[in-house]
């Protein structure tokens, strides 16, 4: 089973050079945290997302399409990054999840791929 672990984050600011430090120090640990995955045989795909203010939201509406550029201010958290990972169980996936380091400074969600619906 695929599942998705989302890390949540508030929106992108202005740091301190002693908030870029402590940055710099979970940055690593989260890279230490995808090579683990990746050792183990867990992870199928992981990666970073800029900000939101270089976003683009898309829609539709009777034949038009319209772009919103960002930041996006309704937003107060971002999805800062992922690790799709393969498992057995959802249990599993969620042991998975407490391990990772972002956990501990920001929101961490745990969602299984698979259909938007059942037929």
């Amino acid at each position: 089973m695929s599942f998705m672990v989302l890390v949540q984050q508030v929106g992108a600011r202005a740091r301190t050079d002693g908030e870029r430090r402590v940055a710099a120090e979970r940055m690593e640990r989260m890279h230490r945290y995808g090579a683990d995955l990746k050792a183990r045989g867990l992870l199928l795909a992981s990666d970073s997302l800029r900000s939101d203010e270089e976003g683009v939201r898309i829609q539709v509406r009777e034949g038009k399409r319209s772009f919103s550029d960002g930041p996006f201010t309704e937003s107060k958290e971002i999805i800062g990054g992922f690790f799709l990972i393969d498992v057995h169980t959802r249990e599993e996936a969620l042991a998975i999840a407490s391990e990772c380091p972002a956990a501990e400074w920001s929101i961490v969600e745990v969602r299984q791929s698979g259909p938007c619906f059942d037929e």
